[in-house]
């Protein structure tokens, strides 16, 4: 997926780095991030969230704060009311050359700087906020043994994540004057909270106190498992994956496709590498995206489906639809189908039924689970209607594929 990399002007007249990450097609949608405190733009947890997110069709902003990554400015002259200024110029950058973002996305202290900027970004409907304080003094406690010396001194050097950054008596006074809960009770847009009941870094108590001085609609999704930067690449996916589905409500992403796209039968679908790894891929399907790679013990990063989980996907779905229609038309009590398969190579001479008696063939076993009130001749007309579906009869039958250069 492409990404457009650029300058704006933040708050205090600096050039400040930015990434637009964008989807192949037209974007469903524009989102801001604000990365975590010392962090940059280029950190693991926003990137993987950026490119997931592009990949489902939103195009991401996200931009290094004053003083941070290739940005101008002194990170020491900075202050939690600079990071807020500095996201509603980047929020404003993106209305005037692109489109002005529907989705605020903050991780860490950027989550706290996004719920206290977007009163100021009227367009943003949808706010999430990743492993966020709950007030934006608790990054004092990277420097608590510190606050001393700055007061006294004015300017102070700390050691936080291994690095050297040097702080102010200014920022203390500016994050302790930020009372966040009074924005978040004045929100007015739609909030979701991401938060692991684990992280030892930000408290999950903060997530429950923005919670409960949010007013709905509002959401809560455990992140369980997962540490405060993300650093499991599953879980970034996980956080774009749920972004994705729970913003479409309130930004109506699926609406603002073409309805041609939404109706065209049968409709192409484009795969094509993002070269963000070594196997990536992004699958479009009229208007729906999603990830395609290879598990890392094939040498992929395991951010999608694999080609093989794709096929099985397939069977299932037209499985359990085909079951599904016959029942319906049939008025059988089925409350529910579970389809369970499973793809493997076995010995041709192993299968007596199977014409092909020398190599390897394929196999694809299937365990179809029927729930409802049915007798025992209605599951066994389920199970023999299973194997009409249409998708098993083309993984049976001779497929023939006509491949050609592209023009």
């Amino acid at each position: 997926m492409p990404t457009e990399r650029f300058q704006f002007t933040g708050e205090g007249g600096h050039q400040l780095a930015a990434a637009l990450d964008l989807p192949e097609r037209k974007p469903t949608a524009y989102a801001l991030f604000a990365h975590c405190f010392t962090c940059g733009k280029d950190v693991l947890a926003a990137k993987r969230i950026a490119t997931a997110l592009a990949a489902r069709g939103i195009a991401v902003l996200r931009f290094d704060f004053t003083g941070l990554g290739s940005s101008e400015g002194d990170f020491a002259n900075s202050t939690f009311s600079s990071n807020v200024a500095d996201l509603v110029r980047a929020a404003d950058h993106l209305r005037e050359t692109r489109q002005a973002p529907t989705i605020l996305i903050g991780h860490s202290l950027g989550g706290a700087a996004i719920l206290a900027a977007a009163g100021q970004v009227p367009e943003a409907r949808a706010v999430v906020t990743i492993a966020a304080p709950s007030d934006p003094a608790h990054v004092t406690n990277f420097f608590k043994d510190r606050i001393e010396d700055i007061r006294k001194h004015g300017e102070v050097e700390v050691a936080l994540a291994g690095r050297p950054f040097r702080i102010k008596r200014e920022f203390l006074d500016d994050i302790a004057e930020h009372g966040l809960m009074a924005h978040v009770a004045k929100l007015h847009k739609a909030l979701l909270i991401m938060h692991s009941p684990t992280d030892d870094t930000v408290g999950i108590d903060n997530a429950t106190q923005i919670f409960v001085a949010a007013k709905h609609p509002k959401s809560f999704v455990s992140l369980a498992g997962a540490d405060h930067l993300l650093s499991g690449k599953r879980d970034a996916a996980y956080v774009a994956g749920v972004i994705t589905a729970w913003s479409e409500r309130y930004i109506g992403a699926a609406a603002s496709e073409p309805a041609a796209d939404r109706s065209e039968a049968p409709r192409h679908v484009v795969v094509r590498e993002t070269r963000a790894s070594k196997f990536q891929q992004t699958v479009t399907m009229g208007p729906h995206r999603m990830l395609a790679d290879e598990p890392t013990a094939a040498g992929g990063q395991d951010s999608g489906p694999g080609p093989y989980d794709f096929v099985l996907a397939g069977l299932g779905a037209c499985t359990s639809m085909t079951m599904r229609m016959y029942a319906d038309r049939k008025s059988l009590p089925l409350e529910r189908v579970t389809v369970t398969l499973q793809h493997s190579k076995i010995h041709a001479e192993d299968c007596a039924e199977c014409e092909t008696k020398v190599g390897m063939l394929d196999q694809i076993d299937r365990v179809i689970a029927i729930e409802g009130a049915l007798d025992a001749d209605q599951r066994q007309r389920l199970m023999e209607i299973a194997d009409k579906c249409p998708v098993h009869r083309t993984l049976t039958s001779e497929v023939r594929i006509v491949t050609k250069a592209a023009d």
